[in-house]
């Protein structure tokens, strides 16, 4: 016996719409969180050249399953809140358990502050992200970019390994590198996100030969033209709010701008 409403509605009664989870996204995503696992499962192992790999292709998919999910319609909560958690394992945890254990625990008490400094710094770096989308302009990030830290932190052991020398005679250069790579992820110093570039605008011919080029640098000597690349953006920030004060112009990016970031909702980390 029903209530009548199937009178009011001659095609029966609405079917909940089922919710789902979009794949190729989550899919994206998940080998992004392999990455980082497999990085701190490396570390465990010895074998620090493979664990600084997994974090630069945790960089690489993670740049990818934003805009994979805005191309395809594919967006989500459930997403977003992968990507997060994504990004705490790759970029936060196994940056700093990597570094810990490659050299750091050499220094006792140091090394392990260290390590927890820049794990904590990029926890709060992404729930401010979180909750700064959508007032942030979106041409800058807010503090230092969460793989961009990974990247100093993974490009110096990956660059040491592979010229052969121990990482007990870097342990205090990795100290300061941590360090630093922890604390500008808190800062409100502004770094360029690349977020105004159009890849779907035709280019010159020649902007297709200059990344060319870029690729091959990239591989004559990939761990020091990384670590190279990463250690200039790095310090660009800093230059930037140096010239923002010198010309008197506003260091913050909050509410800079009065268009939506373009990727509301989804991590840049």
């Amino acid at each position: 016996m029903n209530d009548g409403q199937d009178s009011l509605n001659p095609q029966g009664p609405r079917r909940k719409r089922s919710k789902g989870i979009y794949v190729l996204p989550n899919m994206i995503t998940l080998a992004a969180l392999f990455g980082g696992f497999y990085a701190i499962v490396m570390a465990m192992n010895g074998r620090f050249d493979l664990a600084t790999v997994g974090i630069f292709a945790a960089m690489v998919l993670d740049s990818l399953d934003g805009r994979v999910a805005r191309m395809t319609n594919t967006q989500s909560a459930f997403g977003e809140q992968m990507d997060s958690l994504s990004d705490m394992v790759s970029f936060g945890a196994a940056p700093a358990l990597v570094a810990y254990v490659w050299s750091l625990n050499d220094l006792g008490r140091w090394g392990w502050i260290a390590a927890f400094v820049y794990c904590a710094c990029a926890a709060l770096r992404l729930a401010r992200f979180n909750v700064n989308t959508s007032v942030v302009d979106k041409r800058f990030f807010q503090g230092l970019p969460s793989p961009a830290a990974a990247a100093l932190v993974a490009g110096f052991i990956w660059l040491v390994t592979e010229a052969g020398l121990s990482g007990q005679d870097w342990s205090w250069y990795i100290f300061g590198i941590t360090l630093y790579a922890g604390l500008s992820m808190v800062t409100n110093v502004p770094f360029y996100s690349f977020k105004d570039l159009h890849l779907k605008k035709s280019v010159p011919f020649a902007v297709i030969v200059l990344i060319a080029l870029v690729i091959a640098i990239i591989n004559i000597d990939p761990p020091t033209v990384l670590f190279g690349v990463f250690v200039a953006y790095g310090l660009s920030g800093y230059g930037v709010y140096a010239w923002l004060r010198y010309k008197g112009r506003p260091t913050s990016v909050i509410s800079t701008s009065t268009d939506e970031p373009d990727e509301r909702g989804l991590h840049e980390d």
